[in-house]
């Protein structure tokens, strides 16, 4: 029997109020309505879920979960931008991450289309609404590059 794959979804800031927060932009489902979704969708995978708005805890859990897990679904929020931190975390860590974010950030302010994250990561999926993190999954879930 094989065992299933484990896969961390990490929610940066403000992320916690998706379905509420500019949802001409982000939407009005709530992650949790979403994650739901995703449970469903892939019943032999193992995800879990993290959120928090402050940086030293998503790199706690990026170090707490990094050795063991398959792979990580990283939306950092306005962290991907400023975070060189979150970036070394990343690459302390044996397992893959993806980086995530829901609207298209080249299509949005200047300081946005930069990733301090991305060169840490093993792909970037961007603009796809809450269907980025789906995305996400299926490249863990199938080792590709993204």
């Amino acid at each position: 029997m094989t065992r299933k794959k484990k896969i961390l979804i990490l929610n940066g800031p403000n992320l916690n109020l998706l379905g509420r927060r500019e949802p001409e932009m982000y939407g009005t489902e709530g992650f949790g309505q979403y994650l739901e979704r995703l449970a469903n969708l892939y019943p032999d995978v193992c995800l879990d879920y993290y959120q928090s708005n402050h940086e030293g805890q998503l790199i706690d859990k990026i170090h707490e979960v990094g050795w063991d897990c398959d792979g990580i679904v990283l939306n950092a929020g306005a962290y991907t931008h400023t975070s060189i931190a979150l970036h070394d975390a990343i690459k302390a860590v044996p397992c893959r991450v993806v980086e995530v974010h829901i609207s298209n950030v080249m299509r949005r302010e200047p300081f946005r289309h930069v990733s301090m994250i991305a060169p840490a990561c093993a792909g970037i999926i961007t603009g796809f609404g809450l269907d980025s993190y789906r995305l996400a999954l299926e490249a863990l879930l199938h080792d590709a590059e993204v």
